[in-house]
């Protein structure tokens, strides 16, 4: 597929970056644009979001599945469907059958033929594509939005939820171990087995904006590397930026939309209202305190947890973050 399959309606965007970063959030202030068709979370292993392939008819088998030129004959077949806005009902109902998925497959398909009619772009908002974020930008010609937290915020915000991380997802993928930048793999097995969830949180962290320093030194103009920290303190001035680059359209109704959800309320203009769509979720996009948001990791951490991890990710987060940034 060529950026020229893509001359009308223009290429597809992807927005990634590690879960937690805020993907949800710059997606769905990318969708009011009202030139895009969301679609959350394709390569999620997890049913929902993942797992349906009326959406990506895939199988997806890792977190964090990695997809190159080596093995992406069935990737860009099933991607060019989902770029492309083209809805497989009949695989979605021979693998998902309850009352959600109907509700799923109704919505999908609606948003799909709609979106195809009125010319609309693909947005993919999934953050389990952010180690495959080269192959969607080269192979697929995606506009890249690579969403970049500053690790102690990043793993304060696991730590509440108290997520470990699986190393040996990734451990499981011989291509993306040939291909990792550095000393990785080496890590990658000495910590796979461990207890310690902020020394595991830290690699990834390191690894995967190491990879997407990487891919934006290479791909300039097509992969945009975003600090969420920026987007959350300028979010008016930080998204129009992102429209830009992505082709969008800013608008006052773009604008007011990104105002509310920065602000923690909803608009005062009564004409839209953000809601979390199939169910509450703790990972869920909702309205926010951008400036509020910014302050949580203190209360997450301890001092000694925070020196812990910013010694732990130096070595990359020196190139996103200065030492006074999070003082």
């Amino acid at each position: 597929m060529t950026d020229r399959a893509f001359a009308k309606e223009g290429p597809p965007i992807l927005v990634t970056g590690l879960p937690r970063s805020g993907t949800s959030w710059v997606g769905k202030m990318l969708a009011a644009s009202k030139e895009l068709v969301y679609v959350n979370e394709p390569l999620n292993p997890q049913h929902p979001p993942g797992r349906s392939p009326g959406v990506l008819n895939a199988d997806v088998t890792h977190r964090f599945q990695y997809i190159c030129a080596d093995n992406d004959d069935h990737w860009a077949a099933a991607f060019a469907d989902t770029s492309r806005l083209r809805y497989r009902p009949v695989a979605e109902l021979r693998r998902n059958h309850r009352p959600y998925d109907l509700a799923h497959l109704v919505k999908y398909g609606t948003a799909f033929t709609a979106g195809r009619l009125l010319r609309r772009r693909a947005l993919l908002d999934d953050p389990f594509a952010v180690l495959s974020a080269a192959w969607f930008a080269e192979r697929l010609g995606c506009q890249v939005i690579a969403c970049v937290r500053h690790p102690v915020a990043f793993i304060a915000s696991r730590e509440r939820l108290g997520w470990a991380v699986d190393l040996h997802a990734l451990l499981d993928q011989p291509l993306l171990l040939r291909d990792l930048p550095g000393p990785y793999t080496a890590e990658l097995r000495h910590l796979a087995d461990s207890p310690d969830r902020i020394a595991k949180a830290a690699l990834l962290w390191r690894m995967t904006y190491a990879t997407l320093a990487e891919l934006a030194e290479r791909r300039p103009g097509r992969v945009h590397l975003r600090r969420y920290e920026d987007l959350a303190t300028e979010p008016v001035s930080g998204f129009r930026d992102l429209y830009v680059a992505c082709g969008l359209t800013w608008t006052d109704r773009a604008r007011q939309r990104v105002v509310a959800a920065t602000t923690g309320h909803r608009s005062a203009t009564k004409s839209h209202v953000w809601s979390v769509r199939g169910g509450l979720s703790r990972t869920a996009f909702r309205p926010m305190d951008s400036a509020a948001a910014l302050r949580s990791y203190r209360v997450r951490l301890t001092p000694a947890q925070i020196e812990r991890v910013q010694e732990l990710t130096a070595d990359v987060s020196k190139d996103y973050y200065q030492s006074e940034d999070f003082e």
